[in-house]
């Protein structure tokens, strides 16, 4: 539908007078907008009675073609569809954080002898799961404290399943030895519940428990065992004292959440309380849209973070006001009585002030990066004369002596790196060892697509080399008819010391070494650099795997499963070209015969 073509009054007149969700989309079918409404007659009508709307919301409703519409049962249930729709079509209009599905827990696994583990994903039954916590450092904390106290493993089922003698976190006294029946289901089960008891920010009570076992194994005479618990509780006692935070008054589940807003960038922290211990925070900057106020900023994130499978604490303290809505949304998936105080008291107060203080240090951080960058970009559009140029794409070549290669492509835009919008390729056609061919495949591949429409080229192209591999992108560009493209050569300098690049210029005709503090060259190299190492991690990856599924996918009688039970076995590839003939046998499915076939194989 052509944009003169749209008559909002028709659309309007049509809307039914209930909760649900729209989104506003462009001529193209592009969603501008998504949003959600108690009255989708009354909202939508209001993009195109109101006269006081903001300038943001005034340029999307001048690009809108056309309003689609989705009826709930509930606001909150619109809320919910809100969001997933946001997320899946990341629309230019809206505030949208990334859904981190990577936040890590800590895992008790569902064995006799449960595994203590490091876990990201969404979590599922037997295993008991805490957090999510806010980064992985505060999980390994945690699981190096709940070894030195409760001596838990951690080791992987494999692992634990085949050992004939305990391993050295039992000689070092952080595991006690179950693999070798060096403790029992029920003593193991106890300390199991210990630690999930300190986890629960149960510590005094436990000290208490530890403390009266100890005294009734001293009276006993079990002073092995007494002076095991006695080190048990010291340990516990120290990991008190080192509370960063500790709440004297709840041990309650909490979550606080503070927004701020500087120079219209908005910027959001996130506060972990758990047991009254406080296990870190994460600032969270949106991706796209931009807000309007505190409140927006908080409503677009608490919105978004919590969901079915992420449910919120028992308390949430935040530094504005929650619609209703989301107040009824949060408390449908808490499925219990929920707490949400936006003015506290006491130590819930310092709590938030701390998480204001955070976000306006990330704040500023972001903004002293960006007016960093700006420069960056400013010196290299001067020194390489591409005036407000932003956008950069650099390749590079990696294979070992001409083993899978593989090319990168990485791109700079929007002031930073944008892993997203990262491709590899897998070279096919070269010969092994030919950069220069590998080189043509790659961009033929990658600008083939763009020259055609699809996507979108860079300002520049920055090429890992030097007049070699130069050449042959011009080639490329030539033959695709995209001769205007401007194509840098960044070739090593002397001993290869970062610093000494020389910069080639074809579309100048000239060649220019930059000072090593240039920041024009920082820039470049900090391009050039992302691209070595994303090929690099792309070529050992793909080399693994080809070496791994080559040299036993190629021995007759050897399938995917007796392949997988001689790599759990002997620990990989290695493991089993070490193994003699006589232990390959002892794997279940693999005869004398077939041991003997997979041993000359590999040797």
């Amino acid at each position: 539908m052509a944009k003169d073509a749209f008559d909002s009054q028709s659309v309007l007149q049509n809307l039914p007078a209930l909760p649900g969700v729209y989104r506003m989309l462009d001529a193209a079918g592009n969603v501008l907008y998504v949003g959600k409404a108690i009255d989708l007659k009354r909202r939508v009508s209001s993009y195109f009675q109101k006269s006081d709307l903001s300038p943001r919301i005034q340029l999307m409703v001048r690009q809108i073609a056309h309003i689609e519409t989705t009826v709930t049962r509930s606001e909150a249930e619109a809320l919910l569809l809100e969001n997933n729709l946001i997320k899946a079509l990341s629309p230019r209009y809206n505030i949208l954080f990334r859904d981190d599905k990577s936040y890590p827990y800590l895992m008790f696994s569902g064995h006799a002898f449960p595994q203590l583990a490091y876990f990201r994903g969404e979590p599922k039954k037997p295993n008991q799961y805490f957090g999510p916590y806010p980064n992985s450092y505060a999980v390994r904390e945690s699981i190096q404290i709940l070894q030195k106290v409760f001596r838990l493993r951690t080791c992987e089922d494999a692992v634990f399943a085949n050992r004939s003698r305990p391993c050295l976190l039992y000689q070092i006294k952080r595991c006690s030895g179950p693999c070798v029946d060096h403790i029992g289901r029920d003593e193991y089960a106890a300390d199991v519940a210990s630690a999930v008891a300190f986890l629960n920010g149960r510590q005094s009570e436990l000290i208490d428990e530890l403390t009266r076992r100890m005294l009734a194994a001293a009276e006993a005479m079990e002073f092995e065992q007494a002076a095991e618990l006695r080190d048990q509780i010291q340990a516990l006692s120290r990991v008190q004292e080192k509370q960063f935070v500790s709440s004297n008054q709840s041990q309650q589940d909490c979550d606080v959440v503070a927004a701020q807003l500087r120079d219209g960038m908005p910027c959001v922290n996130l506060v972990m309380i758990r047991g009254g211990r406080h296990l870190g925070d994460k600032s969270h900057f949106p991706v796209g849209g931009e807000a309007d106020s505190r409140d927006e900023i908080l409503e677009a994130f608490i919105g978004q973070y919590y969901q079915p499978h992420k449910s919120p604490p028992p308390a949430l303290i935040v530094n504005g006001e929650l619609s209703e809505a989301l107040r009824d949304y949060l408390q449908h998936l808490a499925g219990r009585k929920l707490a949400i105080a936006a003015n506290p008291i006491g130590e819930r107060r310092v709590w938030l002030e701390m998480a204001e203080k955070n976000a306006d240090l990330a704040l500023m951080q972001k903004l002293n990066s960006r007016a960093t960058q700006s420069k960056r970009l400013a010196e290299l559009g001067e020194a390489l004369e591409l005036d407000g140029a932003q956008r950069f794409e650099c390749f590079d070549i990696s294979h070992t002596m001409g083993e899978a290669t593989v090319a990168s492509c990485v791109v700079y835009d929007k002031g930073g790196m944008q892993p997203s919008e990262y491709r590899r390729f897998n070279i096919e056609t070269a010969k092994p060892g030919d950069d220069y061919a590998a080189m043509r495949e790659a961009l033929t591949r990658r600008y083939g697509k763009l020259a055609a429409g699809e996507g979108k080229l860079p300002d520049a192209l920055f090429i890992d080399g030097g007049k070699g591999q130069v050449g042959v992108a011009l080639e490329v560009m030539a033959e695709l008819g995209l001769t205007s493209l401007p194509i840098v050569g960044v070739a090593k300098g002397e001993e290869r010391k970062p610093g000494l690049e020389t910069l080639i210029l074809p579309y100048l005709g000239k060649e220019l070494n930059l000072k090593s503090d240039h920041p024009a060259l920082h820039l470049i190299q900090t391009v050039r650099d992302e691209a070595h190492r994303f090929a690099i991690t792309g070529h050992r990856a793909r080399r693994a795997k080809a070496r791994t599924a080559s040299t036993l996918e190629d021995i007759p009688g050897i399938g995917a499963k007796r392949r997988q039970l001689l790599l759990t076995r002997f620990g990989g590839l290695r493991g089993v070209a070490a193994a003699s003939m006589d232990d390959l046998a002892k794997v279940e499915g693999i005869s004398r015969t077939l041991a003997e076939k997979i041993y000359n194989a590999l040797h």
